[in-house]
């Protein structure tokens, strides 16, 4: 196992340096929503996400309610286009763009330092963008990672598995072939029950948390999505219900079976069916 080995290895890197950039991106993004809250109001009420590439445009070439007033809608799909939207204007286009300089006319934000302003919203977009093009490498070197592993092949079986997820259970548990039982990699995310020694819950039965947060993190998320998107967990989720659990309860249920399902896919050396699956 040697050169997976080194494949497990520079997936756990590159998660965890991922990991970084997210929040980093989140702040950045945090950042550009308060900038907007301030100086434009009414410009997510045009644009409710600042993300799409209309918006983005619109923030580097009228970031200002003042830089849209006196201007026409051909004035402002003339500003997208420079700002490099291959497809600025259209009935779309052009009901956008009226649309905004309603918006700039009955606005109540401004600044009384628009210089300083404008540079600070600048420089935000153009490191948020920058870490977002950081973020696209990084999944693309991911998903590379993983296509030389066969086991990641089949974790994939497992409809609603997502990518990251997938790399985030192999890059922080490692070989999975190592693991003998499911409780083994609960125990790897501190997911297993632990009898709390001190403090608010001393003598109570709690998740131990004492493994890897990240792996933790994405089993919680990927059951999340597997709740939704995949009709065995989704069933058994509704069944856990009617028996009187909690969705929460249900969620780290579904964890331990889901645990199980993988380690047992790997020892069998076979993708996920349906019928061989149910009773894990």
């Amino acid at each position: 196992y040697a050169p997976q080995e080194a494949v497990f290895e520079r997936l756990k890197t590159v998660i965890s340096d991922r990991e970084f950039w997210v929040k980093q991106t989140t702040a950045l993004g945090n950042r550009i929503v308060r900038w907007i809250d301030r100086n434009f109001p009414e410009f997510s009420s045009v644009f409710p996400d600042w993300t799409v590439p209309r918006s983005l445009a619109s923030l580097r070439a009228f970031p200002m309610p003042s830089d849209l007033r006196n201007l026409s809608a051909d004035d402002v799909i003339e500003g997208w286009s420079k700002q490099g939207m291959k497809r600025a204007g259209g009935v779309r286009g052009r009901g956008m763009a009226a649309e905004l300089l309603r918006a700039a006319a009955r606005s109540i934000g401004g600044s009384q330092a628009p210089i300083e302003e404008k540079r600070d919203l600048q420089w935000l977009l153009e490191a948020y963008e920058q870490n977002v093009q950081r973020l696209q490498q990084m999944e693309q070197e991911i998903q590379e990672l993983l296509d030389g592993l066969p086991m990641a092949e089949q974790l994939r079986s497992i409809k609603g598995l997502g990518t990251i997820t997938i790399a985030v259970i192999l890059g922080c548990a490692g070989d999975l072939h190592r693991y003998d039982h499911g409780r083994q990699l609960l125990r790897r995310a501190g997911l297993n029950l632990a009898e709390c020694t001190s403090g608010k819950f001393k003598g109570q039965i709690k998740l131990s948390k004492r493994g890897d947060s990240t792996l933790r993190k994405y089993l919680y998320l990927g059951m999340l999505s597997l709740v939704r998107h995949h009709p065995d967990f989704k069933r058994w989720h509704q069944q856990n219900q009617k028996k009187g659990m909690t969705k929460q309860a249900s969620v780290f249920k579904l964890i331990g079976k889901l645990a199980r399902i993988l380690i047992g896919m790997i020892q069998r050396g076979e993708s996920y069916r349906s019928e061989v699956h149910v009773a894990a």
